[in-house]
């Protein structure tokens, strides 16, 4: 089939190139003229024929609103539009209601996979009518790793993408529990290769894991991180799975401090801890140490 794919930095750029090798083809458009095969949405959506597709890989957000307003514009009732970004849930039932009125349809998905999507294929998580997601399925198949999983139709508008914030609040809080354990061997003096006990954890352990391969390889690179400043950012799912869970009233005290974990990592100095100290000094006399 044909597909028309807007945004191709790391993410899209290497979906455009898997779905070329299964046998589609694509059109794709970014704002780099350099990336593009077109180079206006207008362009893009020229070469398709109905029924469209148009699957959307831009930041969340204001990006991901002025693209999908631009192609209510010039889509036609029976195309589709896939948000495949970072979107947050509340958004596309919006999205879905806005091209519903003109007769498009809207499909939102979860996408994991980063970099090594390409070859290892892409963990899909869609939301949306059938009827809808019937017409996006060769891609999808496309994208999919190989065999019997990878992909699910999670459920109604909206259910992509908060199977793929659900995810991404479980990776904060497996990514976190590694961080821990590893900093913990570090500190000891009675283990001398870390590294390797990571390595050895590869086989025949409960938590061995992607992630866990992952950290092995980073250790590789650099055995002690000593070139890594620790400063960890979040791409925002972290938080709104720490509301969802408000909302709903469901404890996620890992996820959840997981996510504080990483605000901490950003200060230089904790303020938290200068009044604790202030407040251990006052109250039992223990030393403080001064700037």
């Amino acid at each position: 089939m044909e597909l028309g794919l807007v945004g191709l930095g790391k993410m899209g750029g290497n979906m455009r190139e898997r779905i070329r090798r299964a046998g589609h083809t694509v059109h794709g458009y970014d704002r780099n003229p350099d990336l593009a095969d077109v180079h206006s949405l207008q362009e893009l959506v020229g070469k398709l024929e109905a029924p469209r597709v148009v699957w959307v890989m831009v930041p969340a957000g204001e990006p991901t609103q002025s693209t999908i307003d631009e192609l209510a514009e010039l889509l036609e009732p029976g195309d589709v539009v896939v948000d495949g970004g970072n979107s947050r849930w509340t958004d596309d039932e919006k999205h879905a209601e806005e091209l519903a009125a003109k007769g498009i349809g809207f499909v939102d998905c979860g996408v994991s996979g980063g970099v090594w999507g390409l070859e290892n294929g892409y963990a899909l998580m869609y939301g949306g009518d059938k009827e809808n997601v019937a017409k996006v399925q060769p891609i999808f198949d496309a994208l999919k790793p190989e065999g019997d999983f990878g992909s699910v139709h999670a459920g109604k508008v909206g259910a992509g993408h908060f199977a793929k914030m659900v995810h991404n609040g479980i990776e904060y809080a497996m990514m976190q529990a590694y961080a821990e354990g590893w900093e913990l061997l570090e500190k000891v003096d009675s283990v001398t290769d870390v590294r390797e006990v990571f390595r050895s954890w590869q086989e025949g352990t409960v938590i061995r894991s992607w992630l866990l391969d992952l950290a092995v390889n980073a250790l590789d690179e650099d055995e002690h991180l000593d070139g890594l400043r620790g400063y960890a950012q979040d791409s925002g799912e972290g938080r709104w799975t720490v509301e969802a869970a408000i909302d709903n009233a469901v404890p996620l005290p890992a996820i959840t401090a997981s996510l504080f974990a990483r605000f901490a990592s950003r200060q230089e100095d904790s303020p938290q801890m200068k009044m604790i100290a202030a407040l251990r000094n006052q109250f039992g006399g223990h030393a403080v140490e001064k700037k």
